[in-house]
């Protein structure tokens, strides 16, 4: 059997290609394929009278397997981050001190947050009163107020 129409390779170059483009455009998942097409290239290799059948459930097989290991080790070793408040707005805003726009009344109001508006939870407080951001539930604000300075 001519070797450029072996099962085997054809495995091997389409790991290639998913690693390649894995490079190009990240996303930490076709690395997972690329594994299992080459140790299944590797397979047809070693066993060339293994029909495609056989091949394609070795493939889903080693693709689960890789996956599932990738998941744990991303699990075990998280990649370090300089920015870990990156995706979470809520946590970037703690701390913040805002405006209310609409009255707290009964525990709940809005707070405008750079030019937009977001509901807020906290103790009452009136339009344009100044609060700090000490938390969040979903698209919600927990606030406190802000305790005035004594006078001089």
């Amino acid at each position: 059997m001519d070797w450029m129409h072996s099962a085997g390779v054809l495995w091997l170059i389409a790991g290639v290609l998913l690693a390649i483009t894995e490079l190009l455009v990240p996303g930490v998942y076709l690395v997972f394929f690329a594994v299992a097409a080459a140790i299944t290239g590797a397979i047809a290799l070693l066993f060339p009278e293994l029909s495609i059948g056989g091949q394609l459930i070795g493939f889903a097989a080693w693709s689960l397997a890789t996956v599932l290991i990738g998941r744990r080790w991303y699990r075990d070793f998280p990649v370090a981050t300089s920015d870990p408040l990156l995706n979470d707005r809520v946590a970037r805003l703690i701390g913040e001190t805002v405006t209310v726009v609409s009255a707290i009344d009964g525990g709940r109001g809005r707070v405008r947050v750079g030019d937009s508006e977001w509901l807020a939870q906290g103790p009452d407080q009136p339009a344009g009163a100044r609060v700090r951001i000490t938390g969040g539930t979903g698209s919600t604000l927990i606030v406190e107020p802000i305790a005035s300075l004594p006078q001089a």
